[in-house]
C-alpha cells in the first residue's frame, strides 16, 4: 500500500475507536429516570375557539362605485318602445366588444369621402364614420363634429322593451388632431 492510504486507514480507525464510549449516555439515563419519578401533572385543557362568523356580501348586485352615477327619476322614466330593438342578425364590428367608456375622442379626419372621428381605446386609435358601431350596447355613431362624437345606444328598459340612449364622447383636451386630405 501507498503511504497516503495508510494515513487514511489509520485516521479512520482512530475515529471509529472514539465512537466506542460505554459511559456516553449516563447523563441522559439519569434525566429520564428523574422525569419518570415525578408525580403526574395536569394537562391543560385545549383552548376554546370561537366559531367563524360568516359574512355575506350583499352589495354584489349594486352599481360599481367606480362607474359614473346615473340618476333615475321613476316618475319621468322613459318607457321603451316595441319597435326599437337591436338587430340580432347584424354582424358585430370589432369595437362592439369593448365598453364605450374606455373610448376617448382624440381628433377628426376629413377628406372627399367624408368626415371621420379618431377614437383612442381598445389598444389603439381607430378611424370611425357615421353609421359605425362601438360599445357593448349596440352603440351607433350618428354624428361627428370637431368637438364630440354622438352615439345612440340601444339598452333594455327593464320591462321587456328597448330604448335609445344618446351618449357623447367629447374631444380629449390637448389632443386636437384635424387632418384634411
Amino acid at each position: 500500500m501507498k503511504p497516503a492510504w495508510r494515513i487514511i486507514l489509520l485516521a479512520g480507525l482512530v475515529v471509529l475507536a472514539g465512537c466506542n464510549n460505554d459511559n456516553g449516555f449516563s447523563d441522559l439515563d439519569a434525566y429520564m429516570n428523574e422525569v419518570r419519578l415525578r408525580p403526574p401533572g395536569k394537562i391543560e385543557p385545549t383552548p376554546t375557539f370561537r366559531p367563524y362568523e360568516t359574512f355575506t356580501y350583499s352589495a354584489a348586485d349594486l352599481r360599481s362605485p367606480f362607474s359614473r352615477q346615473v340618476r333615475v327619476d321613476q316618475a319621468g322614466r322613459q318607457k321603451g318602445a316595441r319597435n326599437v330593438r337591436p338587430d340580432p342578425t347584424r354582424v358585430k364590428q370589432y369595437l362592439e366588444g369593448f365598453n364605450i367608456e374606455q373610448f376617448e375622442m382624440v381628433g377628426t379626419i376629413s377628406n372627399v369621402s367624408g368626415s371621420f372621428a379618431l377614437l383612442r381605446g381598445a389598444g389603439g386609435v381607430h378611424r370611425l364614420k357615421v353609421g359605425d358601431y362601438l360599445g357593448r350596447n349596440d352603440g351607433r355613431i350618428v354624428g361627428i363634429s370637431a368637438t364630440q362624437v354622438e352615439v345612440v345606444e340601444i339598452v333594455p328598459d327593464g320591462e321587456g322593451a328597448w330604448l335609445e340612449r344618446p351618449r357623447t364622447i367629447p374631444l380629449k383636451e390637448h389632443s386636437i388632431v384635424e387632418l384634411e386630405q
